[in-house]
């Protein structure tokens, strides 16, 4: 299936390969959080409560911590690494648009603002984007699914 698809190309292997433990390492936490209630979170109830309180409906909630929580242990593994990073992409984008955008572009890092900006969003968007262009690199599951299926 195309879906599983990648370049083995080495170069292109050590590239793909940072570039989704990057998107892992960041993006796992949050999605622990919103999932688990790891590192402080809410886990699913204070989640979904927390996102009803800014007007945003369950099912979306629902999707933002799929897409956080299984999103990343996908693009970690690289499994189904297209649809894992089109649904951290998706959650990244909303927290964009719903939560970050009137606070500006820059994190919050001398805490005069009333929120955190885009860019950390941003950066998680464009990697997502990559990974969905580029596929997981040979260095994956979805390589390996890939290759078996080519055997048969």
């Amino acid at each position: 299936m195309k879906i599983f698809q990648t370049n083995s190309n080495p170069t292109f292997n050590i590239s793909t390969l940072l570039l989704r433990l990057a998107l892992a390492i960041v993006i796992f936490p949050h999605g622990a959080q919103k999932m688990l209630g790891w590192f402080g979170g809410g886990g699913v109830g204070g989640t979904l409560q927390f996102f009803g309180m800014l007007g945003i409906p369950a099912i979306l909630g629902i999707l933002v911590i799929l897409g956080e929580f299984l999103g990343s242990l996908g693009v970690l593994t690289g499994l189904l690494t297209r649809v894992a990073a089109f649904g951290i992409a998706c959650a990244q984008l909303g927290a964009i648009f719903f939560i970050h955008a009137h606070n500006g572009f820059f994190m919050n890092w001398s805490g005069k603002q009333a929120g955190e900006g885009i860019e950390f969003f941003l950066l998680t968007v464009g990697i997502s984007l990559a990974l969905m262009i580029m596929g997981a690199g040979g260095w994956s599951l979805d390589a390996l699914i890939s290759g078996l299926r080519k055997k048969k």
